[in-house]
Protein backbone atom coordinates (compact mmCIF):
# COMPACT_ATOMS: atom_id res chain seq x y z
CA UNK A 1 0.00 0.00 0.00
CA UNK A 2 3.08 2.49 0.93
CA UNK A 3 4.50 1.91 -2.58
CA UNK A 4 1.07 2.73 -4.36
CA UNK A 5 0.39 5.76 -2.17
CA UNK A 6 4.08 7.28 -2.84
CA UNK A 7 3.37 6.66 -6.36
CA UNK A 8 0.10 8.63 -6.53
CA UNK A 9 1.05 10.69 -4.35
CA UNK A 10 4.37 12.16 -5.95
CA UNK A 11 2.23 12.64 -9.57
CA UNK A 12 -0.30 14.34 -7.17
CA UNK A 13 2.52 16.84 -6.38
CA UNK A 14 3.20 17.53 -9.55
CA UNK A 15 0.17 18.73 -10.58
CA UNK A 16 -0.35 21.79 -11.70
CA UNK A 17 -4.02 22.52 -9.89
CA UNK A 18 -2.23 21.59 -6.37
CA UNK A 19 0.61 23.43 -6.95
CA UNK A 20 -1.63 26.77 -7.83
CA UNK A 21 -3.94 25.58 -4.79
CA UNK A 22 -0.83 25.77 -2.87
CA UNK A 23 0.24 29.09 -3.96
CA UNK A 24 -3.38 30.98 -3.48
CA UNK A 25 -3.82 29.69 -0.10
CA UNK A 26 0.07 31.26 0.38
CA UNK A 27 -0.85 34.33 -1.07
CA UNK A 28 -4.54 34.68 1.09
CA UNK A 29 -2.73 33.97 4.20
CA UNK A 30 0.08 36.40 3.87
CA UNK A 31 -2.15 38.93 2.21
CA UNK A 32 -4.93 38.23 5.62
CA UNK A 33 -1.64 39.43 7.77
CA UNK A 34 -0.35 42.15 5.38
CA UNK A 35 -3.85 44.16 5.23
CA UNK A 36 -4.80 43.79 9.10
CA UNK A 37 -2.45 44.60 12.24
CA UNK A 38 -5.10 42.93 14.24
CA UNK A 39 -3.77 38.88 14.01
CA UNK A 40 -7.56 37.85 15.59
CA UNK A 41 -9.41 39.54 12.86
CA UNK A 42 -6.78 38.40 10.32
CA UNK A 43 -7.59 35.34 11.71
CA UNK A 44 -11.25 35.43 11.27
CA UNK A 45 -10.97 36.49 7.90
CA UNK A 46 -8.80 34.24 6.45
CA UNK A 47 -11.18 31.01 8.84
CA UNK A 48 -14.30 32.27 6.62
CA UNK A 49 -11.95 31.84 3.67
CA UNK A 50 -10.52 28.47 4.17
CA UNK A 51 -14.12 27.44 4.98
CA UNK A 52 -15.25 27.82 1.62
CA UNK A 53 -12.20 26.91 -0.37
CA UNK A 54 -10.82 23.86 1.52
CA UNK A 55 -13.63 21.64 1.31
CA UNK A 56 -14.77 22.45 -2.56
CA UNK A 57 -10.96 21.86 -3.75
CA UNK A 58 -11.00 19.17 -1.97
CA UNK A 59 -14.07 17.30 -2.93
CA UNK A 60 -13.66 18.15 -6.67
CA UNK A 61 -10.18 17.90 -6.89
CA UNK A 62 -10.64 14.37 -5.43
CA UNK A 63 -13.70 13.68 -7.96
CA UNK A 64 -11.53 14.32 -10.59
CA UNK A 65 -8.64 12.57 -9.63
CA UNK A 66 -10.29 9.39 -8.73
CA UNK A 67 -11.87 9.55 -12.42
CA UNK A 68 -8.99 10.42 -13.94
CA UNK A 69 -6.93 7.53 -12.63
CA UNK A 70 -9.56 4.59 -13.60
CA UNK A 71 -7.39 2.75 -16.37
CA UNK A 72 -3.97 3.07 -13.56
CA UNK A 73 -7.00 1.38 -10.99
CA UNK A 74 -7.99 -0.88 -13.22
CA UNK A 75 -4.43 -1.97 -13.90
CA UNK A 76 -3.65 -2.70 -10.28
CA UNK A 77 -6.79 -4.75 -9.69
CA UNK A 78 -5.52 -6.96 -12.96
CA UNK A 79 -2.72 -7.74 -10.61
CA UNK A 80 -3.04 -9.53 -7.42
CA UNK A 81 -3.29 -6.81 -5.30
CA UNK A 82 -6.08 -6.21 -2.75
CA UNK A 83 -9.30 -4.09 -3.74
CA UNK A 84 -8.85 -2.40 0.23
CA UNK A 85 -5.27 -1.86 -0.19
CA UNK A 86 -5.70 0.18 -4.08
CA UNK A 87 -8.75 2.39 -1.66
CA UNK A 88 -6.70 3.04 0.65
CA UNK A 89 -3.31 3.78 -0.72
CA UNK A 90 -5.37 6.42 -3.20
CA UNK A 91 -7.47 7.82 -0.69
CA UNK A 92 -3.84 8.53 1.78
CA UNK A 93 -2.19 9.64 -1.19
CA UNK A 94 -4.61 12.19 -2.36
CA UNK A 95 -5.63 13.41 1.45
CA UNK A 96 -2.12 13.76 2.34
CA UNK A 97 -0.56 15.66 -1.09
CA UNK A 98 -3.91 18.24 -0.49
CA UNK A 99 -2.57 18.36 3.24
CA UNK A 100 0.99 19.37 2.15
CA UNK A 101 -0.57 21.70 0.03
CA UNK A 102 -2.64 23.24 3.37
CA UNK A 103 0.48 22.97 5.38
CA UNK A 104 2.71 25.00 3.15
CA UNK A 105 0.28 27.44 1.99
CA UNK A 106 -1.70 28.14 5.31
CA UNK A 107 -0.02 26.23 8.66
CA UNK A 108 3.71 27.74 8.27
CA UNK A 109 2.84 31.03 7.70
CA UNK A 110 0.49 31.25 10.23
CA UNK A 111 2.28 29.56 12.69
CA UNK A 112 5.61 31.81 11.69
CA UNK A 113 3.25 35.11 11.93
CA UNK A 114 0.96 34.30 14.67
CA UNK A 115 1.96 31.30 16.93
CA UNK A 116 -1.43 31.07 19.08
CA UNK A 117 -3.69 28.03 20.28
CA UNK A 118 -6.46 29.86 17.72
CA UNK A 119 -3.71 29.66 15.04
CA UNK A 120 -3.41 25.76 15.82
CA UNK A 121 -7.05 25.21 16.04
CA UNK A 122 -7.28 26.20 12.51
CA UNK A 123 -4.93 24.78 11.04
CA UNK A 124 -6.31 21.58 12.72
CA UNK A 125 -9.35 22.37 11.64
CA UNK A 126 -8.24 22.81 7.74
CA UNK A 127 -6.20 19.74 7.74
CA UNK A 128 -9.73 17.71 9.31
CA UNK A 129 -11.93 19.44 6.92
CA UNK A 130 -9.78 18.13 4.05
CA UNK A 131 -9.72 14.69 5.01
CA UNK A 132 -13.66 14.75 5.65
CA UNK A 133 -14.36 16.51 2.12
CA UNK A 134 -12.08 13.87 0.14
CA UNK A 135 -13.92 11.18 2.27
CA UNK A 136 -16.57 12.15 1.02
CA UNK A 137 -15.60 12.58 -2.79
CA UNK A 138 -14.68 8.78 -2.39
CA UNK A 139 -18.12 7.74 -1.65
CA UNK A 140 -19.67 10.30 -4.36
CA UNK A 141 -17.12 8.60 -6.96
CA UNK A 142 -17.46 5.14 -6.16
CA UNK A 143 -20.53 5.02 -6.42
CA UNK A 144 -20.90 5.65 -10.28
CA UNK A 145 -19.19 5.54 -13.67
CA UNK A 146 -20.44 8.81 -14.80
CA UNK A 147 -17.83 11.38 -14.24
CA UNK A 148 -20.40 14.16 -14.41
CA UNK A 149 -22.73 12.72 -11.85
CA UNK A 150 -20.33 12.05 -9.48
CA UNK A 151 -18.84 15.91 -10.09
CA UNK A 152 -22.58 16.86 -9.32
CA UNK A 153 -22.82 15.18 -6.32
CA UNK A 154 -20.11 16.81 -4.58
CA UNK A 155 -20.83 19.79 -5.13
CA UNK A 156 -24.06 19.45 -4.02
CA UNK A 157 -22.60 18.51 -0.78
CA UNK A 158 -20.22 21.41 -0.61
CA UNK A 159 -23.29 23.77 -1.37
CA UNK A 160 -25.30 21.55 1.45
CA UNK A 161 -22.93 21.81 4.16
CA UNK A 162 -21.81 25.41 3.59
CA UNK A 163 -25.00 27.41 2.60
CA UNK A 164 -28.14 25.37 2.45
CA UNK A 165 -27.72 23.58 6.00
CA UNK A 166 -26.76 27.02 7.85
CA UNK A 167 -30.42 27.98 6.38
CA UNK A 168 -32.07 25.06 7.86
CA UNK A 169 -30.77 25.67 11.12
CA UNK A 170 -31.79 29.45 10.90
CA UNK A 171 -35.17 28.22 9.98
CA UNK A 172 -35.85 25.85 12.95
CA UNK A 173 -34.00 28.38 15.43
CA UNK A 174 -37.13 30.75 13.95
CA UNK A 175 -39.72 28.46 13.70
CA UNK A 176 -38.93 27.53 17.51
CA UNK A 177 -37.68 29.98 19.20
CA UNK A 178 -40.20 30.13 22.10
CA UNK A 179 -38.78 26.52 23.28
CA UNK A 180 -34.97 26.05 24.46
CA UNK A 181 -33.37 25.02 21.87
CA UNK A 182 -29.55 24.94 23.23
CA UNK A 183 -29.11 21.02 22.60
CA UNK A 184 -30.90 21.08 19.58
CA UNK A 185 -28.74 23.23 18.05
CA UNK A 186 -25.56 21.75 19.62
CA UNK A 187 -27.17 18.13 17.77
CA UNK A 188 -27.72 20.00 14.58
CA UNK A 189 -24.26 21.49 14.48
CA UNK A 190 -22.95 18.25 15.06
CA UNK A 191 -24.02 17.26 11.99
CA UNK A 192 -22.13 19.61 9.52
CA UNK A 193 -18.25 19.19 9.62
CA UNK A 194 -17.70 22.73 8.48
CA UNK A 195 -19.57 23.81 11.86
CA UNK A 196 -17.97 22.38 13.74
CA UNK A 197 -14.46 23.44 12.83
CA UNK A 198 -16.12 27.22 12.92
CA UNK A 199 -17.60 27.15 16.11
CA UNK A 200 -14.13 26.30 17.57
CA UNK A 201 -12.06 28.81 15.96
CA UNK A 202 -15.00 31.49 17.00
CA UNK A 203 -14.55 30.50 20.51
CA UNK A 204 -10.72 30.36 20.72
CA UNK A 205 -11.41 33.59 18.99
CA UNK A 206 -13.36 34.40 22.54
CA UNK A 207 -15.89 35.54 19.29
CA UNK A 208 -18.99 33.60 20.50
CA UNK A 209 -21.42 36.86 20.40
CA UNK A 210 -21.24 36.26 16.68
CA UNK A 211 -23.17 32.94 17.16
CA UNK A 212 -26.45 34.62 18.46
CA UNK A 213 -28.12 33.55 21.55
CA UNK A 214 -26.52 30.10 21.84
CA UNK A 215 -23.11 31.48 21.97
CA UNK A 216 -22.89 31.21 26.02
CA UNK A 217 -23.93 27.57 26.12
CA UNK A 218 -21.62 26.78 23.15
CA UNK A 219 -18.46 28.68 25.28
CA UNK A 220 -19.58 26.64 28.21
CA UNK A 221 -19.30 23.29 26.15
CA UNK A 222 -17.39 24.06 23.55
CA UNK A 223 -14.95 26.15 24.89
CA UNK A 224 -14.10 23.34 27.21
CA UNK A 225 -11.72 20.23 26.85
CA UNK A 226 -14.73 17.90 27.11
CA UNK A 227 -16.00 20.35 24.16
CA UNK A 228 -13.16 20.29 21.74
CA UNK A 229 -12.28 16.58 22.34
CA UNK A 230 -16.18 16.42 21.12
CA UNK A 231 -15.69 18.56 17.93
CA UNK A 232 -12.79 16.87 16.96
CA UNK A 233 -13.60 13.52 17.31
CA UNK A 234 -17.00 13.92 15.26
CA UNK A 235 -14.47 15.67 12.51
CA UNK A 236 -12.57 12.30 13.13
CA UNK A 237 -15.85 10.20 12.48
CA UNK A 238 -17.24 12.58 9.24
CA UNK A 239 -13.91 10.84 7.89
CA UNK A 240 -14.06 7.38 8.74
CA UNK A 241 -17.63 6.69 8.20
CA UNK A 242 -17.68 7.63 4.74
CA UNK A 243 -14.28 6.72 4.21
CA UNK A 244 -15.53 3.29 5.39
CA UNK A 245 -19.06 3.17 3.40
CA UNK A 246 -17.16 4.27 0.11
CA UNK A 247 -14.65 1.55 0.98
CA UNK A 248 -17.12 -1.59 1.27
CA UNK A 249 -18.66 -0.23 -2.38
CA UNK A 250 -15.18 0.00 -3.62
CA UNK A 251 -14.85 -3.74 -2.89
CA UNK A 252 -18.39 -5.10 -4.42
CA UNK A 253 -17.84 -2.86 -7.14
CA UNK A 254 -17.51 -4.03 -10.64
CA UNK A 255 -14.82 -2.01 -12.24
Amino acid sequence: MIKIAKYVMYDILRNRFVMLYTVFLLVVTLSMFSLDNDPGKATLSLLNIILLVVPLVSIIFTTIHFFNSYEFIELLLAQPVNRKTIFFAEFIAIAFALSCAFVIGVALPMLLINFTDSTLYLVLAGLLLTFVFVALAFGASVSTRDKAKAIGVTLLFWFYFTLIYDGLILYVIYSFSDYPLEKVTLALVSLNPIDLARIIILLKLDLSALMGYTGAFYKNFFGSSLGITYSLLLLVAWTLVPLILAMRKFVRKDI
